[in-house]
């Protein structure tokens, strides 16, 4: 993209120029301690009001201040949709003036973003820069904790926050403020939270007055999100009604008890039908919602593929197509190519599924698709090995797709409370899984709701809400997703905006840390959610969460590609093979990085600073968890070396590694004790009744483990 050259250039929507005098900050000569802003912003324009008050609240260094006259640096904005792509931006300095050109109003406001986030590193010069939108679909997904997918107190504890609008108004703000452009919003049903339909008003439990207020509710969110430059999207799974709807007709009963994975769907005609008219209403209902998602889901058992697809077409695709205004839409691929839900794939399903995509035309194009990233455990390798049910072929993009694009959904079941950053492995992942025919990522979790902070147990943090404690988790997203080049210095900056004194350890630190779950992922080769959970190394072994066992990861077949299995690494004469990384040269990368991040933060000391406490903890906690794995790993080489010979000194060293395991798993528990509390997590709960996780909770099994490998005759 060239720079824009004045006679060629047709400026067309949003202008507005905003005056500014500060302290020598942007090539000027000026003497005064404050950067003063004299506002004169395009009042049609959301997305740059929302800008330019994010500007004016730059206030690391306490040099912002309004004022009404003498400007000394102009700065104008104005739109060239012609030369630039949406949400693109150029920030051009020329003497004293400084020019934002975007390509619509949030591309404006991503490059008065960008001149905060300038300001706020202290630098004496703005810089001039242009950036353009790497990927076009950059979503969140939130799962809603009404008709929620599953039940249990980690998720229902969050429905008074997820209604406050004060929530969403913070929430918002981070996503725009990381580039983070689609909100979809999940819910088994949540079409009786948002209409009440003509045809069938007894499937909504809320009274008039009541009814108004769920209305007033998600119009804001809406409305919000799109004055953020946010797409808005519904997303449901299939078959489900509301609990009122099958008790007055006696259908899809197991809607009734928020039942979620049934072995068979309701079918029925007036379920049918009264899905139609759930869908036409919402998208009547509300003008600023940008589309629907479907999901062919738990409540399809008992189903094949083709009767499936039938169904959506006939129900929700046709309740679209009824409504007064087209939408954009998601549409999921299939979980099972069987009659079950558990996960399945296979070819047929996959061309059936093309077929009726590629002829989908009653949507505002493209139709966005949706494929699981190594199933539910997306923060592993890079490398695509699975999708929900197994394994893909080409279809979906051999040929190139004309009517729809895919976009990688990057499930995070594997930590919810300890604090992540890893650039380097998103950049890796987007250089890998970018092609032609994918548009976008979804970020999230289906059993975490990022709303109420019920994790930290210590008074005097600045975070209000859960998301806020995994700040540089979505500032990593949003930002990369948008531009894969943004530098590492840009999260570093933002760590020393925070903690001055250490943010560049902590940045460093964190990268380093931010690697354990990640690995351990890639190792374990996990499906569907409750099959792992890194942060807690909890695994699912007959159908019950426990901590991840020796014997099992002796026996286990990694899912990252370059890694070697402890059998096959055994098999070979204790060497690599092709090139891959052995079991004992990944436990020794582990304890290297892990020792290094320690040492780190070993001369930090927070004192009153909360924050700094936590985030210091959390980077000495992964550590501990790394080294446990580490530890582990190689006490799994030789518990199989013994296994394999019987001869005594591999049970010796098997034992002296796990008891050094232990020992780091202690050390886990006496740093995590401090600051965070035991806690409902639907992982641990699974088959384990009213369980709350925390890492103490766990090192009984850690301590019998270790009694039964030294009682191992």
């Amino acid at each position: 993209m060239k720079p824009i050259k004045k006679p060629k250039t047709r400026i067309t929507g949003l202008s507005a120029v905003l005056l500014l005098i500060f302290a020598g900050l942007v090539c000027t000569s000026c003497s005064s301690e404050e950067l003063r802003i004299k506002p004169e912003v395009e009042k049609n324009s959301p997305q740059v009001l929302l800008g330019m008050n994010k500007l004016k609240g730059t206030g690391v260094a306490g040099f912002v201040k309004i004022v009404d006259n003498r400007p000394d640096l102009i700065i104008q904005t104005s739109v060239d949709s012609i030369n630039f792509k949406p949400e693109a931006f150029q920030i051009s300095v020329e003497n004293k003036k400084i020019t934002v050109t975007g390509g619509d109003a949030t591309g404006l406001m991503y490059g008065l973003f960008d001149i905060k986030e300038q300001l706020e590193s202290g630098q004496k010069t703005i810089v001039a820069k242009m950036e353009s939108p790497h990927l076009p679909f950059r979503a969140i997904k939130f799962n809603l904790p009404w008709m929620s997918y599953r039940t249990g107190e980690a998720l229902q504890l969050h429905s008074e926050t997820v209604r406050d609008t004060s929530f969403w108004r913070a929430f918002l703000d981070m996503m725009a403020e990381n580039r983070f452009n689609a909100l979809t919003l999940w819910s088994q049903h949540p079409f009786h939270y948002m209409v009440k339909t003509e045809k069938y008003p007894e499937a909504c439990g809320f009274s008039d007055e009541e009814m108004a207020g769920w209305k007033k509710f998600w119009n804001y969110i809406f409305r919000e999100a799109k004055n953020r430059g946010i797409e808005t999207y519904i997303v449901n799974w299939n078959i489900f009604v509301s609990p009122e709807f099958a008790k007055a007709h006696s259908v899809a009963e197991y809607s009734i008890n928020n039942e979620y994975f049934i072995n068979l769907g309701d079918t029925s005609e007036i379920v049918k039908d009264y899905m139609r008219e759930s869908v036409k209403a919402v998208i009547d209902t509300y003008p600023d919602l940008t589309g629907l998602g479907i999901s062919h889901g738990e409540g399809m058992g008992g189903m094949t593929p083709e009767e499936r697809q039938i169904w959506m077409l006939e129900s929700i695709i046709q309740g679209a197509r009824n409504a007064s205004r087209k939408i954009k839409f998601i549409h999921r691929i299939p979980f099972s190519a069987n009659l079950g839900s558990g996960g399945s794939t296979s070819v047929d399903v996959e061309r059936m599924t093309r077929r009726s995509l590629d002829t989908l035309s009653c949507f505002i194009g493209p139709v966005m698709t949706e494929l699981k990233f190594n199933w539910s455990h997306a923060h592993s390798t890079p490398s695509l090995v699975k999708v929900h049910g197994g394994e893909l072929t080409d279809t979906y993009w051999n040929p190139l797709p004309r009517n729809y694009k895919l976009a990688w959904m990057m499930r995070n079941e594997d930590f919810f409370i300890l604090r992540w950053g890893q650039p380097e492995f998103i950049r890796k992942h987007i250089a890998q899984n970018v092609q032609p025919y994918v548009n976008g990522y979804y970020v999230g979790s289906e059993c975490y709701i990022p709303a109420k902070d019920f994790i930290t147990a210590l008074e005097g943090t600045s975070n209000k809400y859960a998301f806020e404690r995994q700040w540089m988790f979505y500032k990593n997203w949003g930002r990369l997703l948008y531009n894969p080049k943004t530098p590492d210095s840009v999260f570093e900056q933002a760590f020393v905006n925070l903690f001055p004194e250490h943010g560049k350890e902590l940045f460093e630190a964190q990268k380093k840390v931010s690697r354990v779950p990640l690995i351990v992922a890639s190792y374990w080769n996990a499906t569907w959610d409750f099959t792992l959970y890194s942060e807690g190394m909890l695994a699912m072994e007959n159908n019950k969460v426990k901590l991840i066992s020796l014997a099992e990861m002796a026996a286990k077949e990694p899912m990252e590609p370059a890694y070697l299995s402890i059998q096959e690494f055994l098999d070979n004469g204790e060497n690599s093979v092709d090139g891959k990384i052995t079991p004992l040269q990944l436990a020794d990368s582990v304890e290297t990085f892990c020792l290094k991040a320690l040492a780190d933060v070993e001369k930090i000391e927070p004192g009153k600073n909360t924050d700094l406490l936590y985030e210091v903890s959390d980077i000495r906690a992964w550590s501990q968890l790394g080294l446990y794995f580490s530890g582990k790993l190689r006490a799994a080489v030789n518990y199989q070396k013994y296994l394999n010979t019987g001869e005594k000194e591999f049970h010796q060293k098997a034992v002296q590694n796990l008891e050094k395991a232990a020992e780091n798993w202690r050390e886990l528990v006496v740093i995590t004790e401090k600051v965070y509390q035991p806690m409902p997590l639907m992982h641990y709960t699974h088959n384990g009744g009213n369980r709350y996780f925390h890492w103490s909770e766990v090192e009984k099994e850690v301590i019998d483990e270790l009694e039964w490998l030294k009682n191992l005759d």
